[in-house]
């Protein structure tokens, strides 16, 4: 069996390599595991985020289903505020996509 190769660590921003290790050395880890460790801890609050959003969906599903018959039309105010809803919530994902 053979060794697992280290991850090619080249940065073309002598500043941003510097950051990074001086961030590993303050955690006392090393630059590849200061590289995983972030990469994971992001990849798990993007799995976290996407769980909420699943739940709030299925929320939404089952109170949709369970109204009554006539209860399932909205609005004219509760399609504004929908829309309303919808529109900040879009302004807020283009502002954390930056």
């Amino acid at each position: 069996m053979t060794e697992p190769k280290a991850m090619n660590l080249r940065f073309p921003d002598p500043e941003q390599r510097a950051a990074i290790a001086a961030a590993a050395k303050q955690e006392g880890v090393s630059m590849q595991e200061y590289i995983l460790s972030a990469a994971y801890a992001r990849a798990t609050a993007v799995e976290q985020r996407f769980l909420e959003g699943f739940k709030e969906s299925m929320a939404r599903s089952g109170a949709a289903f369970a109204a009554e018959p006539s209860s399932v039309d909205p609005s004219p105010e509760q399609r504004a505020a929908e829309q309303q809803a919808r529109a900040e919530l879009e302004r807020r994902n283009q502002g954390q996509a930056a």
